[in-house]
């Protein structure tokens, strides 16, 4: 699908114009600085596109003052005493010097970082989200079968990776979704809403009254989660996604 990308300003604002050969056309704003984005109809001309994103300029403007007054993590040092999360609790990191293969060691309050001496804050980071991706494989076949049966659908592939605005994604015509990482910090049944909400694309592609529903009958507490991402405290807006 050829994709045509320009930036435009409206009352201040800039905006990124997408122009693709899609139907309707689509508005979001994005963590985690309110990044304003359009998703616009080839035909739809740039009046009309204005047009639209003056008519939501107030939602524009609540939602960018949701993302700014959420908390936001401090940037990463990798260092002992740092906060720390993994499934919705808060571990301090203590830091192990030690030969060998990096490893991470989970205790009550404590998450134990063993790496080698002298290696960077990137290196420290990239072992850690290493395990974070281990956790996060043994979490989801579980899940995965146990909603496959209850939904009646059938993923073909799935996989993990760092997403910057979005904590999954489905493909329906390859029937594979994607998970984000950031998942393996959130709740375990934060994990579970996303992956309900992704399948569900299988049985409607749009998030209309049709899909509502699906989400309503299969994961009634749909909306109390999605709460618990969005009052998650952001990452630092330097994180290596």
């Amino acid at each position: 699908m050829s994709t045509e990308t320009h930036l435009i300003t409206v009352h201040g604002l800039n905006v990124v114009v997408v122009r693709k050969a899609i139907k309707n056309l689509h508005l979001g704003v994005y963590p985690p600085n309110g990044r304003v984005r359009v998703a616009a109809p080839l035909a739809v001309s740039n009046d009309a596109v204005r047009l639209a994103i003056v008519g939501k300029l107030g939602w524009i403007k609540r939602q960018r003052a949701k993302f700014k007054a959420q908390p936001r993590l401090s940037e990463r040092e990798m260092v002992s005493g740092e906060s720390h999360y993994y499934l919705g609790r808060r571990y301090r990191l203590r830091i192990v010097e030690r030969r060998g293969t990096g490893k991470v060691l989970l205790y009550n309050s404590a998450l134990e970082l063993h790496v080698q001496q002298n290696i960077s804050a990137a290196q420290r980071e990239e072992v850690l989200k290493q395990w974070y991706r281990e956790q996060l494989r043994a979490l989801i076949p579980p899940l995965l079968q146990k909603w496959q049966d209850a939904l009646g659908v059938k993923v073909s592939e799935w996989g993990i990776k760092r997403m910057k605005t979005k904590w999954g994604s489905c493909n329906t015509k390859s029937r594979r979704i994607w998970l984000n990482l950031e998942l393996a910090k959130k709740p375990v049944q934060c994990l579970e809403y996303i992956i309900v909400h992704e399948m569900l694309h299988l049985l409607e592609k749009k998030h209309n009254e049709i899909f509502i529903s699906y989400i309503d009958k299969f994961f009634p507490k749909w909306r109390f989660f999605r709460e618990e991402l969005n009052r998650s405290p952001l990452p630092h807006e330097n994180w290596r996604y």
